[in-house]
């Protein structure tokens, strides 16, 4: 049987309904005091296929907190990406989504980590920053009806390592394997820039 991988992720921050962006709704749930996290869990079942597709996808699932509709949200599924390609050169998506019910409707979380080279180097903030709207229905698809900035702290980063682990068979080959990858993929978009200093 392949070998896999599996980590826990925790992101929060300032989140608003009604903001129609992901930087508004930071504003406005600072000025508000509302903060929304999200607890995943991320497998990946195969690491040689989820290496060989463009897309890297893995599967999703986990929690929402926020207080306004509710806390410890069940979202039984979802939709995770590592390094996709993005919409231009040198650029990678880290795609999170997670679909759950609020009081029975359909709901679903969707955001993006924008690694990408720019002037300067922002890895840190590229790869820890999830740029976050929430959506009426069962995909990104549906009206927006919420939105903010859900950020990864280094206790947060911390405590992410200490539950990664290897799965359907995998060892720790597999968990080097992984991080080759990882490394490797942020090595493509920022060493050009690093090149050209």
């Amino acid at each position: 049987m392949p070998g896999g991988i599996a980590f826990d992720e925790t992101m929060e921050g300032w989140f608003a309904l009604g903001a129609a962006t992901p930087e508004a709704g930071a504003t406005q749930g600072k000025h508000a005091g509302t903060r929304l996290a999200m607890h995943a869990k991320v497998s990946i079942d195969d690491l040689d296929r989820f290496i060989a597709e463009p897309a890297h996808p893995g599967a999703l699932a986990g929690t929402i907190d926020f207080q306004p509709i509710g806390i410890g949200l069940a979202a039984p599924s979802g939709l995770f990406q590592l390094f996709s390609p993005g919409p231009g050169e040198d650029s990678r998506r880290m795609v999170y989504e997670l679909g759950f019910r609020d009081q029975g409707r359909p709901r679903y979380l969707a955001g993006e980590k924008r690694v990408r080279n720019e002037a300067g180097v922002d890895l840190w903030k590229d790869t820890t920053t999830l740029y976050t709207r929430l959506h009426d229905g069962t995909d990104a698809k549906g009206p927006v009806i919420g939105a903010g900035i859900l950020t990864l702290g280094v206790p947060q980063l911390l405590a992410l390592v200490s539950t990664m682990k290897p799965i359907n068979g995998g060892d720790l080959t597999t968990l080097g394997r992984f991080g080759m990858f990882f490394f490797g993929e942020l090595w493509e978009v920022y060493a050009p820039h690093l090149s050209r200093r």
